[in-house]
Order: C-alpha cells, then structure tokens, then sequence
C-alpha cells in the first residue's frame, strides 16, 4: 500500500468514524479544495469543512469509498455519503469523485465532483428539483455553505 492510499484510507474512514484530529492529519497546512457546495476553500477551512459537517450530523454520516486509481502523487475516489440534511433532517445519497494531489503523504489539493442538481433534489424537495440546476440558486446554495462555514470557524 502506498502513503498515498493510506492517507485516502485515514481520511474517509475518519470520516465516517467521525475522528476530527485524523482528518486534519491528513491534509497539508496549505491544502486546495474544491467542490459544487463550498466552492474554494483552504488551508484551515478544510478541515474545519468537515467537522462542522461531522458535528451537525452528529457523527451520523455513513461513508462507503472505492479507490479508482492511486500513485504516489494522485489519486482518485469514488464515494458514496449518506446523512440527513438541515431542519427538516432529508436524506442524503450524494455519489462523490474526488481527484486528489498528494505531497510527502499528505493532501495537497482535493476536486470533488459531484452532481449538485441531483444533491439540491433531495435536499430541499420540489424547490430543488425545480430550480437546482440553475446557476442562482447553486449560487445561494454555496453563499450558505460558506457563511455556515465561517460561522463554525468563529465559534469553534
């Protein structure tokens, strides 16, 4: 096994196990990431991204994940995330394709892809499912996102 697929094994069984501190151990201090909710985020905010999300679920986040194809420097995953969302607690299938970049074992930069018309479907019903594939409200879906998020930051 390569430090690379050791780090991918240690960040999504962290994940679903909900071990804050091994995912942060898996990133660089100067990590990249993206993807259709959060848009761009860095550094500290990655970590931070998933243990708001961890704490909000209260560890009730079920992760399944297949390595698709994995070196030294790259790698990419297919997985597969159910939870429950927001106030009305909907449930969650979001099939994810992460690519990740990876220096000395740790993650550098992370892409994950996902369908985010098929996601705001079940997230938010009919008003999803009717205007969730439009560029408006993936926009207000990611303002959101990133407001909760530096919201986190400041009282955690």
């Amino acid at each position: 096994m390569t430090s690379s697929e050791r780090t991918i094994h240690q960040l999504y069984t962290s994940i679903a196990n909900g071990a804050i501190s091994k995912i942060d151990e898996c990133y660089s201090p100067n990590v990249k990431f993206y993807d259709p909710i959060f848009g761009s985020l860095s550094n500290s905010e990655v970590p931070k991204m998933w243990e708001m999300l961890i704490k909000r679920n209260q560890g009730d986040i079920k992760i399944e994940y297949t390595i698709l194809k994995s070196d030294d420097y790259t790698s990419s995953v297919q997985w597969i995330a159910k939870y429950t969302f927001g106030k009305k607690q909907r449930k969650i299938t979001n099939v994810v394709v992460s690519e990740l970049y990876l220096k000395d074992g740790l993650i550098i930069k992370q892409k994950d892809d996902f369908n985010i018309w098929n996601w705001s479907k079940q997230a938010f019903g009919l008003s999803g499912c009717l205007l969730g594939w439009t560029g408006y409200m993936q926009q207000k879906i990611q303002e959101k996102a990133l407001v909760s998020l530096k919201n986190f930051i400041k009282t955690a």
